[in-house]
């Protein structure tokens, strides 16, 4: 299986790839797999976070593929001479992965969020791709996810509980992908009214999420302490590249 070059920002290994690399390697990958393994879209709060839990920074970088999920750490990346390719966010990524593997004989699950999310979400998603082969959607583990395959479950639990739980129960679940996308579901379901296009495009989202959320400010504030650690990598520390996974 392919292995991406990974760059370090703050201690954790993201992927130097394109959102269609990603989606080719992820779709092809299936059709010859034998190796199970999982995805992470880490924004700058969960650099926090792992800054502080080395046991979470390990779970982000046993990762096959660790996706750059915030504009923070785009610039951070530029910040550290280590440029990445693009933001790919969690909603984006279970959009762009469902409406592909629709035309394939791949099959997803959908795992967490709150009360009928993840049944809503479903729906959602199969009347946008008709063909899309949904073998379950629930909110909490049971034994629809013990006991039946499916090539890809998505897991919407929120960081950095999702990531943690994925990490663990890997091995003993019918899947051959797990992909951490935090509040993928409640974007999609339309519990939650994502910004217009041209506000992420200029990569002001989180910005529109805190209008629209004001409790996310307490979150927020990890940006600040995300902009010290950057400034302290930079000029302080030399972070060495970790080995491609």
């Amino acid at each position: 299986m392919k292995n991406f070059e990974k760059k370090i920002i703050l201690g954790v290994g993201f992927t130097v790839a394109s959102e269609e690399e990603i989606l080719e390697f992820i779709t092809k990958g299936l059709l010859k797999q034998t190796e199970k393994y999982y995805v992470v879209t880490p924004n700058p709060e969960l650099l926090v976070i792992a800054n502080n839990n080395r046991e979470y920074k390990g779970i982000l970088n046993s990762a096959k593929l660790a996706l750059p999920d915030g504009v923070g750490v785009l610039l951070g990346g530029y910040l550290l001479d280590k440029p990445l390719m693009g933001r790919i966010t969690g909603v984006d990524l279970v959009e762009s992965l469902c409406k592909r593997v629709s035309k394939q004989p791949i099959t997803v699950g959908f795992l967490g969020a709150g009360p009928n999310i993840a049944v809503k979400t479903a729906e959602c998603l199969r009347k946008k791709y008709p063909k899309l082969r949904v073998k379950y959607a629930v909110q909490e583990p049971n034994d629809d996810i013990k006991n039946t395959p499916v090539d890809i479950l998505f897991v919407a639990f929120g960081s950095p509980k999702q990531e943690i739980w994925i990490n663990e129960n890997l091995n003993r679940l019918p899947v051959k992908i797990a992909i951490g996308v935090g509040g993928a579901f409640d974007f999609i379901s339309g519990k939650v009214t994502r910004a217009p296009q041209f506000v992420r495009q200029i990569g002001f989202e989180w910005l529109f999420r805190l209008f629209t959320q004001p409790w996310r400010i307490k979150r927020q504030l990890s940006l600040l302490t995300f902009i010290v650690l950057l400034l302290e990598d930079k000029f302080f520390h030399n972070t060495q590249n970790l080995p491609n996974r």
